[in-house]
């Protein structure tokens, strides 16, 4: 073919694609515009009644009940209180997904007029103050306004539809639960997985990305430190079992700085310690709780492997026997969520077309911890993209930006997004990413 009638049906290629982009993210504002009085009035209502993780009835019933009125055939109570729903339109790709459910032991601080009151009895069973510290609601209403538009313009795309309100995500135990609970004999699996995560620090309307490392994988690890008690004022009649955690904690921290890769990425944190009673005895045993982060299975591994061997070796130098070598026991809440480059690029280049290009930022990798990618690894590893959504007001952000005045983080008692802003960007972007994936 001549140069020149490629270069012009390239030219038309693309006259054409914008145009259909252009006619989607119409019908897509149409049906933002259409929805948003009732999209808000259930956020209202989801952010003022939150439920802790493995507690989520009343919200699992909300939104089974939204995907049962868009036509979805809807399967409820898997593993826990999740929900799937399938909605088929013809031949083409298979798409899902995600939003998460559960709220945190948090007294919300907001003073906002839909502020959550609500208290409840947590695994402990202490009652607590409960909130959607980490947006979970603003999610839910964004899944819900994406299912309203892709439901509402199946003229627009070819496929299966999957949606996941998944449970128990704060504690990290909800997507496990829901493919052990056979989610993938009910529901087609994927090929490709799509979700979306607010973020604390980026003014509302604005679209936060991340080609590869999103968030590290978290493992919760539990180490009972054995030693041979006594009288504090004889401890050479003793093992001490705080000398030896001691120890083991600094030890802990040259494993990042001297047996990791300095260009890969890792964080060992010990966020608990607890042993004896009383000034003048030396316990018989301490207990540790450590979080270890990560973006990649072979680091995580070497982490893991390290702490075991520097805690048995040091175990054994100060004079335990094997029978009393520290007890170590671990589960991985959440794995890597590593964004596909590829398909991230492609969301992006579809993002910059519909939003003004700098309302698409690329963001630093962070180390929290999500499970969503669990849905995209179960059986063959799929593309999957998780997003950034801002949520802060933008005069609030603009204060920030020129004096430094801190903004309410992530999980904290003030943290408070802007619905309508927030909401829409999320449903556009939901949506014009399902629909690039469906191949429109």
């Amino acid at each position: 073919m001549p140069r020149i009638l490629l270069s012009m049906l390239l030219l038309l290629l693309a006259v054409h694609s914008f145009g259909q982009s252009n006619r989607f993210q119409k019908d897509i504002q149409l049906s933002i515009n259409r929805n948003y009085r009732s999209l808000e009035q259930l956020y209202r209502q989801l952010h003022a009644h939150p439920e802790l993780s493995q507690q989520e009835e009343k919200t699992s019933a909300v939104m089974s009940q939204e995907l049962k009125a868009l036509g979805f055939e809807v399967f409820e109570k898997i593993g826990g209180y999740g929900v799937a729903a399938v909605l088929r339109n013809g031949s083409g790709p298979t798409v899902l997904i995600r939003t998460d459910m559960d709220a945190l032991p948090v007294e919300e601080k907001t003073n906002l007029p839909y502020a959550s009151k609500v208290k409840a009895i947590n695994a402990s069973g202490a009652e607590v103050s409960v909130m959607h510290a980490c947006g979970h609601d603003i999610h839910m209403t964004v899944f819900v306004g994406t299912a309203r538009a892709l439901a509402e313009n199946k003229k627009s795309w070819k496929g299966t539809l999957v949606l996941i309100a998944q449970p128990s995500e704060e504690n990290g135990i909800g997507a496990r639960a829901m493919l052990n609970d056979k989610l993938y004999e009910r529901v087609p699996y994927p090929d490709y997985a799509l979700a979306v995560h607010n973020h604390a620090g980026m003014p509302a309307g604005t679209i936060g990305y991340s080609a590869g490392p999103f968030m590290a994988s978290v493992d919760m690890m539990d180490i009972t430190v054995y030693g041979k008690g006594g009288h504090g004022a004889a401890p050479h009649q003793t093992v001490d079992p705080i000398v030896l955690s001691a120890q083991m904690i600094l030890a802990f921290q040259t494993i990042v700085s001297r047996e990791i890769d300095p260009l890969q990425s890792a964080v060992i944190t010990v966020g608990s310690v607890h042993g004896g009673t009383v000034y003048n005895i030396i316990p018989d045993q301490v207990k540790l709780q450590l979080t270890l982060r990560s973006y990649s299975d072979e680091v995580r591994q070497q982490v893991i492997a390290a702490i075991q061997n520097k805690s048995k070796y040091l175990a054994l130098q100060a004079g335990l026997p094997e029978d009393k070598l520290p007890d170590i026991t671990w589960n991985d809440s959440a794995p890597a969520t590593v964004n596909d480059k590829a398909l991230t690029m492609r969301l992006v280049d579809v993002y910059k077309s519909i939003f003004k290009a700098e309302n698409v930022l690329e963001m630093h990798p962070s180390m929290i911890g999500e499970d969503f990618s669990r849905f995209a690894r179960a059986q063959k590893p799929i593309p999957y993209v998780m997003f950034w959504l801002g949520t802060v007001e933008p005069d609030t952000f603009k204060k920030f930006i020129a004096n430094g005045t801190p903004l309410p983080s992530l999980h904290s008692s003030t943290f408070q997004p802007l619905p309508k802003p927030t909401i829409a960007a999320g449903v556009m972007a939901m949506t014009v990413g399902a629909l690039e994936l469906f191949g429109k």
